[in-house]
């Protein structure tokens, strides 16, 4: 019979009993000789989402933590420049554009006619001072000590905190979440008025009449389509052949249909060549020749580790040449007791993702075994309509020869999508056509982001379409989609069986 692995929680709850004295403190189970050695048993190096919930993990086990970041940016980009503040945006531009009902009340349907970027940003800013105060809530209530500044290595068990702080600090395990920063091309000249990154564009003194997209990844489009609904004149330049190539082609190709419908233009293939800036805007030349006038142009060309600061090389570590720190399953470094979680190790890149990452990094460096992350991971892009996906695509699965059906359901269809004025949503299942077991959930359109996990719970129990179409869904609702796509899969299925029978 395999030994039982024993934790370090149950070790030290151990070493109490048999041998008292040799503990500092009896209740929070640590050792003498690291709290002798050490300042903390965990220094935790940014408060996004990957390094709040490591260091929130720890904390629960009983251990000494810190947390490192500056006093502006507690919650990290995420927090303060990134996720809350774009999704909040796309909020005060669903609400004030009246986007949502205008199937229902006429193109020319407006809750405001002269929205400005300080009606935006007012909504922005208020949801960010709420997210950071309850950021800094949280760590403050499990006994985890700020440290404000910027965090630099000093060794491989040392940091220097540069700032308010302005102090050495010894750790015995270390995470590394400090995030990214906007790519910058060298060859552009970036003015933050006209020419600005996606930190900068929330910075902008007014909607602009027009403006040039660089790049057609998840955040490029989404602030495409942002301002597209606030009647921008977008063109979106890409040297790809399409956008989003990651999510199922239907789908996209049903997005890029909206985005035409703003009058949003495509340039793919292409690239930009240089960026003039004028007193009225940009030039943007095009490798091919083409030229595009514009007020703001918006450098959405991928990011940057935020690792410039850290002085890896003194804890014997190095990032790549987009700043990014290489960790293996378990999000150790190349030294064991250095830990990297977040944005900065690379793909997926995504806030849930890191908050999961930092939970796990902090229970292995604590001792624990924590189970790995699950494959099963939603994507969620929240461009104008949403777009949102979970296991595997068409072409995946059409390149591994697999059986699958599509089942199919769209939201005109349904009592709730005429409700919310939503004529173009739609779910799509992919089901295998033998085992009947869902193999991917995509949907498009209001709420794509919540619906996605129905179909996430039932991949996750290896679940069939059987339980959606056995299942009584609350009505009217979106989530009776998924009884209509499974019923529409079951059906084909059927009459496939039919013919071969």
């Amino acid at each position: 019979m395999a030994e039982k692995k024993t934790s370090t929680t149950e070790k030290k709850a151990e070493a109490a009993q048999e041998a008292p004295d040799l503990l500092d403190n009896a209740e929070d189970g640590r050792d003498e000789a690291v709290n002798k050695r050490y300042d903390y048993d965990l220094l935790v190096v940014g408060t996004g989402p990957g390094g709040q919930r490591a260091a929130i993990a720890a904390a629960k086990l009983g251990f000494r933590v810190a947390a490192v970041d500056r006093r502006t940016m507690v919650g990290g980009v995420c927090t303060n420049t990134g996720t809350i503040p774009s999704k909040t945006l796309r909020e005060a531009v669903m609400f004030l554009t009246g986007m949502q009902q205008r199937d229902m009340y006429g193109s020319s349907y407006r809750v405001k006619a002269d929205i400005t970027m300080d009606d935006l940003t007012a909504r922005t800013q208020h949801v960010i001072a709420r997210e950071v105060d309850v950021v800094r809530n949280q760590l403050l209530r499990n006994h985890i000590t700020m440290l404000n500044g910027d965090a630099s290595f000093v060794d491989d068990h040392t940091m220097q905190i540069s700032g308010a702080e302005n102090v050495k600090v010894t750790a015995d395990k270390i995470i590394l979440a400090p995030g990214t920063t906007p790519a910058r091309p060298p060859k552009i000249e970036f003015d933050d008025r006209h020419v600005v990154d996606s930190d900068g564009i929330l910075n902008l003194p007014s909607i602009p009449n027009s403006m040039v997209v660089v790049g057609a990844g998840v955040i490029g489009v989404e602030y495409a389509s942002m301002f597209a609904a606030l009647g921008t004149r977008v063109t979106i330049v890409d040297a790809r052949p399409t956008m989003l190539d990651f999510a199922d082609a239907e789908v996209v190709e049903s997005l890029r249909f909206h985005l035409r419908d703003q009058s949003v233009t495509f340039r793919f293939g292409e690239t930009v060549e240089k960026v003039e800036v004028n007193e009225r805007g940009a030039i943007t030349t095009l490798a091919s020749g083409k030229r595009i006038p514009a007020e703001t142009v918006l450098y959405s060309a991928g990011r940057q580790g935020a690792t410039e600061l850290l002085n890896l090389g003194a804890a014997g570590l190095e990032a790549d040449q987009r700043g990014r720190i290489k960790v293996n399953p378990d999000f150790q470094t190349s030294k064991k007791h250095i830990y990297a979680v977040g944005d900065v190790i690379g793909f997926p890149a995504l806030a849930a993702t890191s908050m999961e990452q930092g939970r796990i990094a902090a229970l292995h460096a604590m001792g624990e075994h924590p189970e790995p992350i699950t494959v099963l991971q939603p994507i969620g892009i929240y461009t104008i309509p949403e777009i949102s996906y979970v296991g595997q695509t068409e072409s995946q699965l059409t390149s591994e020869s697999a059986p699958y059906e599509v089942g199919l359901s769209r939201y005109r269809e349904l009592a709730r999508g005429q409700i919310t004025g939503d004529s173009y949503g739609m779910l799509k299942l992919l089901v295998h056509t033998q085992t009947r077991k869902l193999l991917g959930v995509h949907v498009f359109g209001t709420n794509a982001t919540e619906l996605v996990h129905i179909g996430q719970a039932v991949m996750g129990c290896e679940g069939t379409i059987d339980y959606l179409i056995d299942s009584v869904f609350n009505y009217p609702t979106l989530s009776e989609a998924y009884k209509v796509a499974a019923l529409d899969a079951d059906n084909k299925m059927r009459a496939l069986k039919q013919v071969m029978n």
